[in-house]
């Protein structure tokens, strides 16, 4: 029998939804007995790599960990590397909602950076295959293994049946960004009008946007901490995500988790994980009146509600239990740790 491996993570910390996977990733494998630990690195080390000392890795690793955004400077050379994508921020069609700086800096650093560390690594793996399609025609055309993102389904749970209110509940979680959909949100709950209300993350970000929010909206700021996002997500009917564009959608799967139904956008990753017609209602990107209908329709419909929460519950049991992720990576570095010692022997 091979020894556990030890896996090492030198990571960065951008408050992104990459480090919420990393935290996870590594308390389970720790529960588990493997060991793992995270080096982070502050956030300039994205682009000001040579301003950060790079951290040696610990003796007792195994197997190296890392985002396909690291620089390829802080991977060492003489361990395997695993490298998960997170994003498929370079699509085409998310071209129109960055600013030209940002464009130029994808384009011109970022690219060439996730290219490097994609060919560096011994094993490839993207969160959906919408992120592995993506990365393949834009970043390198290399074979990944696709894993979906877990979700602590002891943690992301159903809570009590809400009482019937006068008003359907809507709730939007996320970063407040264009590439979001965030300024459909006002339009469609002007559309959709009394008797509905959006609970969302704003916060200092949404500052700006504050004056041309409808009436029937409201601000719960940034949500801290897991429990806090359990709390509004049981608490709501209904969740918003007009997202344009995303990697994953891992507030989708959660929303799933805790039993609540999606009104979601049609397209990128989304089609991967709601199930259309059956855990939510994907609607045509920037659609404001398609929202509008899907809503109104759930809203109007409460055993249709009932059985999409049923089965969003489910699909979350079957396809997005953290564990599974777990298992899937534990594979994945016992292959890239045989891979190593053939290569070894080999040389």
């Amino acid at each position: 029998m091979s020894p556990a491996p030890g896996i090492w993570f030198p990571a960065l910390q951008a408050g992104s939804g990459a480090d919420v996977f990393t935290r996870r990733l590594v308390d389970e494998l720790c529960r588990r007995g493997i060991r793992a630990e995270i080096n982070w690195l502050p956030h300039r080390a994205e682009f000001a790599p040579w301003s950060v000392t790079v951290p040696e890795p610990p003796s007792w690793a195994t197997v190296v960990h890392v985002n396909t955004g690291l620089h390829p400077r802080f991977l060492p050379r003489n361990l395997p590397v695993v490298a998960t994508l997170h994003h498929a921020t370079h699509h085409p069609d998310a071209a129109p909602y960055k600013r030209w700086l940002q464009s130029l800096y994808h384009k011109h650093w970022m690219i060439p950076i996730e290219r490097r560390t994609m060919q560096r690594a011994d094993i490839l793996v993207a969160v959906s295959r919408f992120a592995e399609k993506t990365a393949r025609r834009v970043v390198l055309d290399r074979p990944m293994t696709v894993v979906f993102n877990g979700v602590d389904l002891d943690k992301f749970k159903p809570g009590p049946v809400r009482e019937v209110q006068r008003s359907v509940r809507l709730l939007y979680v996320g970063k407040w960004a264009p590439l979001k959909g965030v300024d459909l949100l006002a339009p469609i709950m002007r559309l959709l009008g009394e008797g509905f209300e959006l609970h969302f993350t704003g916060g200092d970000a949404a500052l700006r946007n504050r004056v041309v929010m409808a009436e029937n909206t409201h601000d719960l700021g940034r949500l801290r901490g897991d429990d806090a996002v359990v709390a509004a997500m049981c608490d709501a009917d209904i969740l918003l995500f007009p997202s344009r564009s995303e990697g994953f959608g891992l507030v989708a799967a959660e929303a799933m988790a805790c039993g609540l139904p999606l009104v979601a956008t049609r397209g990128s990753s989304l089609q991967e994980v709601v199930v259309d017609g059956v855990t939510g209602i994907l609607c045509p990107q920037d659609d404001i009146g398609a929202f509008a209908a899907a809503i109104r329709a759930l809203a109007g419909d409460a055993r249709k509600r009932m059985s999409m929460s049923q089965a969003a519950r489910q699909r979350a049991v079957e396809a997005l239990d953290q564990n599974l992720m777990v298992d899937a990576y534990l594979r994945i570095y016992n292959e890239c740790s045989k891979r190593s010692l053939l290569h070894r022997q080999n040389a």
